[in-house]
């Protein structure tokens, strides 16, 4: 079974046509590597071409009697959806055999979110005394003032905040740039940090403008971000299993209990879809209570 020829121009594809991160890439392909590996197993010797529907209902019987959770599921035939599609996109394919297959149905899962009082709290437990303190204090007014992803925090640059004009230049998914508001915290929180801990750092090569560095001058990890808010949230008894997701999860929220638009949320957000953006109108009931009886001509 020949599918490497295949598989690496899908590869090329993302990467160079589509924009994908390196990560996004990866999770595409070992999902197509976990079909494939099915195919061999069940003896299946023919091209992409040969793929019948029956083969990818198969898979999908298969890992869900594994026990792979139908938001799982769903991904895995996302991934297998998107390789045929761009097959048949290059003609490499007659037709695509997975056109027809319905997605598994998942309930769309509230994410958690703090309130304003948790997030003051998460933040003034930071020791601004300690060595790291003013650094950790500006990464969480950043995550929760401008709603960043962490893989948007730790690739910050120094040239990407432009206290001036009060915006941050974020480069998000598939490379895209976009900008989003800097308040009055998340600006002085940045100044502190680099006039009290950034500029005492012996700078390693290469990081010169990386906004967020660690005790040896290097760009930090998403995983060291997860376990400074980890420690956080054990010091103060908070019992919301969070993480740096979380803050993003919390200032569309209170953006949304506020009154802000929901457009204007999906720009700061990055989000593709308005669809993607709705889910945090479904997570404060009084808010949207509120929102009818004050504008439905019924009410």
């Amino acid at each position: 079974m020949i599918w490497v020829e295949f598989i690496d121009s899908y590869k090329s594809y993302l990467t160079l046509e589509k924009s994908l991160s390196s990560n996004t890439v990866e999770a595409y392909l070992k999902d197509i590597n976990k079909f494939t590996t099915f195919l061999k197993e069940i003896g299946f010797a023919g091209t992409p071409g040969k793929v019948t529907q029956d083969n990818i209902r198969s898979f999908i019987d298969l890992i869900n009697e594994a026990g792979m959770s139908a938001s799982s599921q769903a991904r895995a035939l996302s991934g297998i959806k998107s390789f045929f599609k761009y097959l048949l996109l290059q003609d490499d394919i007659e037709k695509d055999p997975s056109a027809l297959i319905e997605t598994p149905k998942i309930g769309r899962k509230l994410p958690v979110v703090l309130t304003p009082e948790e997030v003051e709290k998460l933040i003034l437990a930071i020791n601004i005394d300690s060595e790291t303190g003013y650094r950790n204090r500006a990464i969480l007014e950043v995550l929760y003032g401008g709603g960043t992803r962490v893989s948007e925090l730790v690739n910050l640059r120094l040239t990407d905040v432009h206290f001036d004009e009060g915006f941050i230049k974020v480069q998000g998914k598939g490379n895209k740039e976009r900008l989003i508001p800097m308040g009055k915290k998340a600006k002085d929180a940045i100044v502190a940090y680099l006039q009290n801990y950034r500029g005492t750092l012996k700078i390693g090569k290469n990081d010169e403008n990386v906004l967020f560095l660690n005790r040896r001058g290097n760009k930090m990890t998403r995983v060291m971000i997860f376990t400074i808010i980890k420690d956080l949230a054990t010091k103060i008894g908070l019992e919301k299993n969070i993480s740096p997701h979380t803050f993003r999860h919390s200032f569309a929220t209170h953006l949304i209990e506020g009154g802000a638009d929901l457009r204007a949320i999906q720009d700061m957000l990055g989000h593709e879809s308005i669809t993607t953006t709705e889910v945090y109108t479904h997570l404060d009931k009084e808010f949207l209570k509120d929102t009818i009886l004050r504008f439905h001509p019924r009410s």
